[in-house]
Formats: structure tokens, C-alpha cells, sequence
């Protein structure tokens, strides 16, 4: 493997990363939305809706600041090292920003990002995390 193909190989794994984050930011609130009702017991892990919870509020923040995501600007650096050698955009590559990336104004992603983080809030408030236990102490 030649160096601009393992740039290109970085490019799509942060790529790929950035849509794993985006489904754990969507996925999570469902199984809460779907879970919570259900008494699915596992929705109210502490782990898991804090994860979520620093999740969206790290991109709402982000979005109000106006400042560019991690991943987005990790990702076209990596192309950039690439020098999109090859084909000009990889298999994983066309996919995912296919489904990742939209042209529109950023007051609509911001608007979108707040009240996505809003319902995060609902979530959290309708069926809070179950309190954190310590190691080695079990109930009777």
C-alpha cells in the first residue's frame, strides 16, 4: 500500500466514523423514544445517555459557535494528503457522504441540531438514566 492510498484508507475511516456517530446521535434517541416506553431496562443505562447526551449537545455547541465539525475537518485534510489519487472518490466515500452531507444554509442545520437536542432533553426528562451503581455492590 502506497502512502497516498493509506491517506485515502484514513479519509474513508474517519469518514465512516463520522456516520457511525450520526446514527449512535439518531439511533439513540429512538431506542430511548422506543425503549423508554416499553421498560426496556438497558435504554436507561447511565453510559449510554450521557454518551448520547454529550453527543448532541457537542454538536449543538459546535453549530452555535459556528465552528466546523472535528471529523469533517479531519476527513478533508486526509483527502487532501491523498491527493485524491486514483478514482476520484472511493466506494465508502460516495456512499456515506451521499447519505452524511447536505447543501443547505447552516441556520437550518443549527435550527435542526437545537431541536434535535431539545427532544435529547425531552428523552432524558421523560425517562432519566437509572442511577449509577457502584462495582460489586448488587441488589438483593
Amino acid at each position: 500500500m502506497d502512502t497516498l492510498q493509506l491517506w485515502s484508507w484514513l479519509a474513508d475511516a474517519v469518514l465512516t466514523l463520522h456516520f457511525a456517530v450520526v446514527l449512535f446521535v439518531l439511533g439513540g434517541a429512538l431506542v430511548v423514544l422506543l425503549g423508554g416506553p416499553a421498560g426496556w431496562a438497558w435504554v436507561r443505562a447511565p453510559l449510554l445517555r450521557w454518551a448520547h447526551l454529550g453527543a448532541i449537545s457537542f454538536v449543538v455547541l459546535q453549530t452555535w459557535l459556528g465552528a466546523d465539525c472535528p471529523l469533517t475537518v479531519l476527513e478533508i485534510w486526509l483527502r487532501r494528503q491523498a491527493r485524491n489519487a486514483g478514482y476520484e472518490k472511493s466506494f465508502i466515500e460516495h456512499w456515506v457522504q451521499r447519505l452524511l452531507y447536505y447543501d443547505a444554509p447552516p441556520w437550518v442545520f443549527g435550527l435542526a441540531y437545537t431541536l434535535f437536542g431539545l427532544v435529547v432533553l425531552w428523552l432524558w426528562r421523560r425517562w432519566p438514566p437509572r442511577p449509577w451503581r457502584r462495582p460489586g455492590r448488587r441488589k438483593p
